[in-house]
């Protein structure tokens, strides 16, 4: 099935690319989480305009990118949420409590869509997130999440 992208999606594509992907996938997973749309003639002029959007919205440079990695990988980010006796978490850190931690600390502000999280954060501690700023460019966060 042929999509448009309207989002980024890790090892996919960036939004505004026009993609084949099986159709289970694209029905189930992207349509429905608004990651994609279906591909018609009357999208091809949606995939301009998405592209637009894209521009604004990216970071122009590799070395624009490698000036905000390194201030975020010099921040110490602390999230403090509710946890219980073991030091498990009452639900788990999303990617948007992170981006809000990451500003609160000082940092720069970062897309909540561009935090990688490898398995979701359940239990407090040291924990390492990456922040995909271009598509070259990575940085790693360390996270410290304490009990509120």
């Amino acid at each position: 099935m042929k999509i448009i992208l309207t989002h980024e999606v890790s090892g996919l594509g960036a939004a505004g690319d026009v993609v084949d992907v099986k159709d289970g996938y694209a029905r189930n997973y992207l349509i429905p989480r608004n990651f994609a749309i279906r591909w018609t003639k009357g999208g091809e002029k949606d995939v301009e305009q998405i592209r637009r959007a894209r521009k604004i919205h990216e970071i122009a440079t590799i070395e624009q990118a490698n000036e905000i990695k390194a201030r975020l990988e010099g921040v110490k980010v602390r999230l403090a949420v509710r946890s219980g006796d073991a030091g498990r978490l009452f639900g788990s850190v999303t990617p948007a409590d992170i981006a809000s931690a990451i500003k609160a600390s000082g940092g720069p502000e970062v897309d909540k869509r561009r935090i990688e999280l490898g398995s979701p954060i359940k239990t407090l501690g040291a924990h390492e997130t990456s922040v995909r700023l271009h598509p070259e460019v990575a940085a790693k966060v360390n996270i410290e999440v304490v009990a509120a």
